[in-house]
């Protein structure tokens, strides 16, 4: 019985020990069996041929260098996921796919894997639509469960810079099931440094056909910082419930044609997705350009404690497409929830755009959209711009929004600005403060016209630590009325 006991104690010790790869461009050598430091492999070719196991990890010698395609096949488990990682100190692996294949790192239907800590570029000899940093593809997979990119810096992958194309982006993940259907669970971006990346930093592609319906879940983008990439920043497609939040967004450079439209973060095709605590600045796209949009397609956007500003389109966009609405999957843009944001100096397109001309205003409201909360937000506009228009009610395929309502809101402005209405209905306003020269304003039997009492309204800059210049002094009595920037914008924040 004891030595039953002991045969059965040592099969669960072995059968707990999992595989440790090494790898190291420099000393490694690919007939090596990978198993410690001094018997690494050496290539990417070597961890292509292999198929991982439950609970593997393969970890590239910090400051080594590698040239191709990083593409590792099996799957790990809930309990045992499949790690890559560095080990010893330095720089990050680097991994230079050239532009030979459209990605350099690819995770094609494998699941519950973990990449950590390497330097990804994808960089050809010219721009080229599709070509990404990292892909993770599940196609006619069912269920993926648990993909996790973490503490990656992607960066110098030149795509095309046309959004018809297929562009191209730092990160791209993307479910196709024409014969079963196919989403991501537990999809975790977080803690990367994008830059230098055209046309977008990390966008998606999934099933966004209403009548079959099968929505990511669990995605969530956080900590991330993306600079010097021309397009859309953050775009998740076809979720249910994704969450973007306490990413940095920055210095977009003007790199687009007037054909292109762009902006922040924005979901397309997905439904309940937070977007909190995240700082945009200078997009500087010629069309669009806005920090944040709830597009359309979308049921419950929430926009939150979220810092904007310099953005060339403006704070916010809200739209859905009059042409396919109630048509092609579009079931419209619906309950969006816009709260508790600040926005200083958007709108401040410096030239006239071949589209819509002196075309920036602040709130851009399009299209069919139905039950629009704007609420709780402060709007600080003190540089004179070509348009200086607070709030554009437009019509986006000849049909207006319906049911928008504007409260507790700030508009401070130091320039002569203006509210555009239409054919819109149901738009109402109540408990705003308006302050400054404000041309056409709206019908709000309960505003008021004092002069915010902020501690240091010229403060500028990026971090949310300046928002505390924002705050209203104790004795403002729009306190009283519910007003003001939250303290959970300053001290909730990482």
């Amino acid at each position: 019985m004891k030595n039953s006991v002991f045969i059965l104690y040592i099969f669960i010790f072995f059968s707990s020990c999992k595989n440790v790869y090494y790898v190291d461009a420099e000393s490694g050598n690919d007939s090596n069996s990978g198993k410690s430091p001094s018997k690494a492999w050496a290539s990417l070719q070597k961890i292509n041929q292999i198929i991982f196991q439950p609970g593997d990890k393969i970890l590239f010698k910090s400051g080594t260098i590698y040239y191709g395609q990083l593409e590792p096949k099996g799957s790990g488990s809930k309990e045992k996921p499949i790690l890559i990682n560095a080990y010893g100190s330095g720089k990050k692996p680097a991994i230079h796919g050239k532009g030979e294949q459209l990605h350099t790192l690819l995770l094609h239907n494998v699941e519950y894997w973990e990449i950590k800590n390497l330097e990804i570029t994808n960089t050809g000899i010219e721009r080229v639509a599709n070509r990404r940093g990292v892909i993770i593809r599940a196609e006619n997979f069912g269920d993926c469960h648990h993909i996790v990119l973490d503490s990656l810096e992607i960066h110098h992958v030149n795509g095309s810079l046309v959004k018809n194309e297929g562009g191209g982006s730092a990160i791209l993940w993307e479910n196709l099931g024409k014969k079963v259907p196919t989403r991501f669970v537990d999809l975790i971006i977080q803690n990367n440094y994008l830059h230098h990346s055209g046309r977008n930093g990390i966008n998606s592609k999934g099933n966004t056909n209403r009548d079959q319906w099968f929505p990511s879940i669990g995605v969530i983008i956080r900590n991330n910082v993306l600079e010097q990439i021309p397009g859309d920043g953050i775009v998740p497609i076809g979720c249910e419930g994704a969450i973007i939040e306490h990413n940095v967004l920055r210095d977009f450079p003007d790199m687009l044609s007037h054909e292109e439209a762009a902006a922040g973060i924005w979901p397309w095709s997905s439904d309940n997705t937070l977007i909190q605590y995240n700082e945009v600045s200078g997009h500087k796209a010629k069309w669009d350009g806005q920090g944040f949009d709830a597009d359309f397609n979308c049921i419950g956007t929430t926009i939150q404690y979220n810092y904007s500003h310099d953005n060339y389109g403006g704070f916010l966009l809200i739209c859905n497409n009059g042409f396919s609405f109630k048509s092609s999957g579009n079931i419209g843009s619906k309950n969006t929830v816009i709260r508790h944001n600040i926005s200083i100096n958007d709108g401040i397109r410096p030239y006239p755009t071949e589209r819509k001309g002196d075309f920036s205003p602040i709130f851009h409201i399009t299209g069919p959209t139905e039950n629009t909360l704007i609420q709780n937000n402060t709007i600080i506009l003190t540089k004179k711009t070509l348009d200086n228009t607070i709030v554009n009610m437009d019509n986006w395929g000849n049909i207006w929004p319906v049911n928008t309502l504007f409260e507790n809101n700030i508009f401070y402005t130091e320039a002569p600005s203006q509210f555009l209405f239409g054919e819109d209905t149901g738009t109402s306003f109540n408990n705003n403060n308006y302050f400054g020269t404000i041309e056409n304003l709206p019908h709000d039997v309960n505003a008021i016209f004092s002069m915010p009492k902020f501690i240091n309204e010229s403060a500028r800059g990026s971090g949310f630590e300046i928002l505390k210049n924002f705050m209203l002094k104790q004795n403002d009595s729009l306190l009283k009325r519910n007003m003001g920037i939250s303290n959970n914008i300053i001290m909730n924040v990482k």
